[in-house]
Order: structure tokens, then sequence, then C-alpha cells
């Protein structure tokens, strides 16, 4: 079977600064259950695959998969381009839309819409971080299988293999790139779960919000901010994109 575009969501338990934490739950259900259940309702996707590692202590993640019937791989632990790539060489994916499992708060019509951005735009690859206007947890990636395989033999730093679009991005010359912009310029919010005080602001998001709708956007987000402002102040001293800064420090 080969699939038009698939969901592509990197997951593992061994992240460095809050260990364990796509299994942390929220409402009975585990981080990467709330990211899955999201994905799946975004209407334009044929199906999801969790990019997982070869790593013992993943062996979690690949049951929760198995008994939710959820597509699964195994594989590098360091070089999620590599990950990514056999994964959508295995499942014959075209386009690839890359989720990482750390925002429990993206919205499924945000993907729809990338998804229709990339359709219309027919590039190599589309995202909204070009230029940063979403909030952090926000993020959608989407590339062609061939860009993806371009990527994966040609890329070699260190940051370019850990984050997977790196690359892409850095390469206009070789790629046809294209970036979905906001109306208005939300970047300095933070909704995606690295540490600990990522967690503590995305349970009161959840306990506000999720049990009216499960599935509530970044509009309903939006809307609660205004009224309870506080709450954003919670990680809002946490640096953005802090792992791929790092991952630079080890270029050569």
């Amino acid at each position: 079977m080969s699939y038009n575009y698939a969901a592509v969501i990197q997951a593992r338990t061994g992240s460095t600064r809050l260990p364990g934490k796509v299994l942390r739950k929220i409402y009975g259900k585990t981080i990467l259950e709330h990211v899955v259940r999201r994905v799946q309702a975004a209407k334009e996707i044929d199906t999801i695959i969790i990019a997982t590692t070869v790593e013992k202590l993943d062996l979690q993640i690949v049951k929760w998969c198995a008994s939710n019937h959820i597509s699964v791989y195994c594989g590098s632990i360091n070089d999620v381009l590599d990950r990514y790539y056999q994964t959508a060489r295995l499942f014959t994916i075209s386009n690839v839309i890359r989720i990482t499992s750390d925002c429990p708060l993206i919205d499924s019509k945000l993907i729809e819409q990338m998804i229709d951005f990339h359709k219309q735009r027919k590039t190599d690859y589309a995202t909204n971080i070009l230029e940063e206007t979403f909030p952090d947890g926000e993020d959608v990636e989407i590339c062609t299988f061939a860009a993806l395989e371009k990527t994966w033999r040609e890329a070699k730093l260190v940051s370019e293999r850990e984050h997977v679009m790196p690359y892409l991005r850095n390469h206009p010359e070789l790629f046809t790139l294209a970036n979905l912009k906001n109306s208005t310029n939300l970047s300095h919010l933070r909704w995606t779960l690295d540490v600990p005080q990522d967690f503590t602001f995305i349970k009161k998001v959840y306990k506000k919000l999720y049990p009216k709708n499960p599935l509530f956007g970044m509009n309903a987000i939006i809307n609660l901010l205004q009224k309870e402002p506080r709450l954003s102040k919670i990680n809002s001293s946490i640096t953005r994109n802090a792992g791929y800064i790092n991952s630079l420090h080890h270029d050569k």
C-alpha cells in the first residue's frame, strides 16, 4: 500500500530535558495519544505512522501503537533524518508530514491548512516555521519523498541528521520552499513540551478546555490566554528551539 499524505510522528522516551515526556498523562491519556488523536482529526491525512527508536525503553511506545492499531517504525536513536527516510521508504509515502510528539496542542485544522497550502504551491517543502509566526508547538513540515531522499543522501551535520529538515530548509538553491504565515505573529507563545514548566502549562490549558472539546484548537487557546494571561508566564522564559540550538554546537 502507498500513501499520498502521511503523518510521521517522531516519538521516543529518552528525552534529556524531560525524560518519558510523551508517556506522561493528562486526563488518563498519554501525551503521545493526545497528539495522535489530534493528527487523526485532520481530514486530509491518509495514515499516521509513529517513528520511534530501537532503544529498549521505546518498546512502551511500540506496545501502545500495537494496542491502538497505529503503524510504527523503529529506527536510529539519534539520526532522526534516517528514521524519517526509512519510514517513508518502507511505507511508500509520497508526501511526508512531520509532526513531533511533544506538541499536544497541535491544531488539526492547521494541519489541513498546511496540506492544502502544499498542494497549491506544489513545492518540495512547505512549512510554517521558515518565518516563525505561529506559537511554538504548532509546527508543521511537509516535504515530498524525493526531497527527503535527497536530504537523507546529502545532509552531513549533526543538526541536519537530528532534526530532519534543516538541510532542506537551508538549501533553497536545491529545493523549492514555501512558508505559511499567520495573520498575527504569535511566535512568542510557547505551547510545546520540553521542560517541566511546559507540562504545567499544558495541563492547565487541558483542564480549562479539554472537557468541553477534546480537540480544542488554536483559537480556543488564544481566547483562554486573553482571559488568563498569567498562564503564558508559566513557561515564557524557555528558549524556543533549544534542542536544535544545542545540536548546532555539535556541528563540525
